[in-house]
């Protein structure tokens, strides 16, 4: 598989990518569109407890063929219950007997943030989590986290794309010095939801000379600033497409353009 596994700051290795399933469930067939990822080579699942499609994601997993050991799920506590309430509801909803990686889906979810985490450790230390993580952490939440840490959080899975580099690089800059993987989620805006902003320039004349798609591109671009993309297509095309990225080498020159066209931000169209 072209995307490169991450290895975790706990000895485990995690999937260069990952398919979200945050919009299946809203009208979408998170099964059918799992089987589609993991088929294309896409063996990681992200999903969540708020997602509400943990049994879809279960359902996809078995109905695959492909061993469990071979398939990277995360799933998330989204405040809905006690962390170990949360963790066991999720085990069920899924039919797994453990999990790869187990996020806090939010700093603002904990009314303290070390007793959440020392929560988030017991789960860890019990084997049913082989990795717990954080997600839309901001620096001072990571250090008071880590003020307490047995365990320092082996991802930080963040909204992560051109326009929004600028604004993320002080926690990006500070997960790289703690050793904490960035997972990048909504990876393409810029393209699905924000075209015909600065960044399509250089994206559209990158893609053009690669003989690429822009969310390639964009893909590229993300794997070339160290974190690990989470998006998803119901397209079969497009996530075969995804899988294709990660063979792509963009130049110092083709990043420092999609940089600079990304500080200048979509409104500045």
């Amino acid at each position: 598989m072209p995307w490169d596994a991450v290895k975790l700051n706990d000895e485990n290795v995690m999937p260069g990518i990952a398919y979200g399933t945050w919009r299946t469930g809203k009208g979408q067939p998170p099964v059918d569109s799992l089987k589609q990822a993991f088929a294309a080579g896409i063996l990681h699942v992200d999903t969540a407890q708020n997602y509400t499609n943990e049994p879809e994601a279960g359902i996809a997993i078995r109905d695959s063929g492909i061993p469990r050991e071979n398939i990277f799920v995360t799933t998330k506590w989204s405040g809905l219950d006690s962390i170990a309430n949360s963790f066991q509801n999720s085990l069920n909803n899924l039919g797994l007997s453990y999990i790869d990686l187990y996020l806090i889906h939010g700093a603002e979810l904990c009314d303290d943030i070390p007793q959440c985490w020392k929560e988030m450790e017991k789960i860890k230390d019990s084997g049913r989590a082989k990795s717990i993580g954080v997600s839309n952490f901001e620096v001072q939440d990571l250090q008071e986290l880590l003020a307490v840490a047995k365990h320092v959080p082996v991802v930080n899975q963040i909204l992560f794309h051109p326009y929004v580099y600028k604004q993320q690089l002080p926690i990006l800059e500070f997960c790289v010095e703690k050793d904490i993987v960035i997972e990048a989620y909504s990876p393409l805006i810029p393209v699905t939801k924000r075209p015909g902003g600065p960044v399509d320039k250089p994206v559209s004349e990158i893609a053009q000379r690669l003989g690429v798609s822009m969310d390639q591109v964009l893909l590229a671009w993300a794997k070339a600033k160290g974190t690990v993309p989470v998006t998803m297509s119901m397209k079969k095309e497009r996530v075969q497409g995804y899988v294709k990225a990660g063979d792509l080498v963009l130049s110092p020159a083709d990043i420092a353009a999609i940089d600079e066209a990304g500080g200048k931000g979509f409104q500045a169209l």
